[in-house]
């Protein structure tokens, strides 16, 4: 089409088919009592015209926006893990002709905003935006589940208490006799799933539990504040000091710290460096794959939560819950993979 023609519309396409433009419209979006034989002409003639549908006609004529808001935590901006999500999300949207509006916890509303479900990524108990999101009626999914009074119209989660329990058992496969965990609080549904994973695994193989938690949003300080912590607690061989030749002596909270899980995203490739410069001997992994675990030096093993699928499958789930597709308390399980790298490699 020249700059100076006017725009293909439905009209447009109705007339080049010898059809009214009604029908030219239900054979397009597929309704109506339009013949297969009809909806092939008129297909045919809006490719060669190259007409594309009003997408924001097409939503007021449903009564409907065309949008959907999501809220993830502020850490988006430091954090690979939220990014990928959000581009989940956003493509999701983008099929079904969609826009995504990005809501944080910064933003205080007098109003709901104007879009027609939501998406939660991660909702922390006791954020009073999300609290007031969930109170504004819209149809609403969360990836985990919310640790509040309120619950999701929808649920995407994932089994990160087993996860961790297969973590775990590699460490021990790998020599480990007692990892320790620098967690963030129960204000997360997956951080309190990976703590709980956690206790009940140190429970089951008579493990003295190794704990300290952060914040949320923990910063890098925070981080190897937790970490100096714990190598004080259980003070870790020497990589000068033979660890393979005998079992652990001594009872299990005698036993030195000789592994270390980071759950928040970003946490393990922090503790690296503090590892190597107090030279200890410990094997180190993540709860959060990301860039950093995959290109550090060694390479850290972490659970590949697998966030843009993750971000995809919450859309997918909100707008199966708009069209009515699927009852209100569908939840569906994400899944995720452990991806084992040298900074856990077996003792000789």
């Amino acid at each position: 089409m020249q700059a100076d023609e006017p725009p293909v519309t439905i009209l447009t396409v109705a007339k080049e088919a010898g059809v009214s433009k009604t029908t030219a419209s239900d054979a397009l979006r597929g309704s109506g009592r339009v013949s297969e034989a009809t909806r092939a002409a008129v297909a045919q003639v809006a490719e060669r015209l190259g007409y594309v549908p009003n997408g924001s006609a097409r939503h007021l004529r449903k009564a409907s926006t065309g949008t959907i808001g999501l809220h993830v935590p502020e850490v988006l901006t430091r954090s690979s893990y939220y990014m990928s999500f959000v581009f989940g999300v956003v493509e999701a949207a983008a099929r079904h002709d969609y826009d995504v509006t990005l809501i944080t916890s910064g933003q205080r509303r007098s109003r709901p905003p104007r879009v027609d479900g939501l998406v939660l990524g991660d909702p922390l108990g006791g954020d009073p935006v999300v609290e007031s999101l969930m109170g504004t009626g819209l149809p609403t999914v969360s990836c985990e589940r919310f640790p509040g009074n309120r619950q999701a119209d929808g649920v995407v989660w994932s089994e990160h208490a087993a996860m961790l329990a297969q973590l775990l058992d590699h460490l021990r496969e790998a020599g480990a006799a007692r990892p320790a965990l620098i967690v963030a609080g129960d204000e997360s549904d997956w951080a309190a799933s990976v703590h709980r994973g956690y206790l009940d695994w140190c429970a089951a193989n008579a493990v003295a539990p190794l704990v300290r938690r952060v914040s949320f949003d923990a910063t890098g300080d925070e981080v190897r504040t937790a970490a100096r912590a714990l190598l004080d607690t259980a003070p870790p061989c020497g990589r000068d000091r033979a660890t393979s030749d005998s079992a652990p002596s001594g009872t299990s909270e005698e036993r030195p710290l000789d592994a270390l899980v980071c759950a928040p995203a970003g946490a393990a490739t922090e503790v690296a460096p503090l590892l190597r410069e107090a030279g200890v001997d410990v094997l180190l992994a993540s709860c959060v794959d990301g860039a950093g675990t995959r290109q550090a030096d060694p390479p850290i093993t972490a659970i590949d939560l697998r966030p843009k699928e993750a971000g995809a499958s919450c859309a997918e789930l909100l707008f199966e819950l708009l069209s009515g597709v699927v009852p209100v308390g569908t939840e569906r399980v994400h899944p995720i993979e452990l991806a084992v790298r040298a900074s856990t490699r077996p003792r000789t």
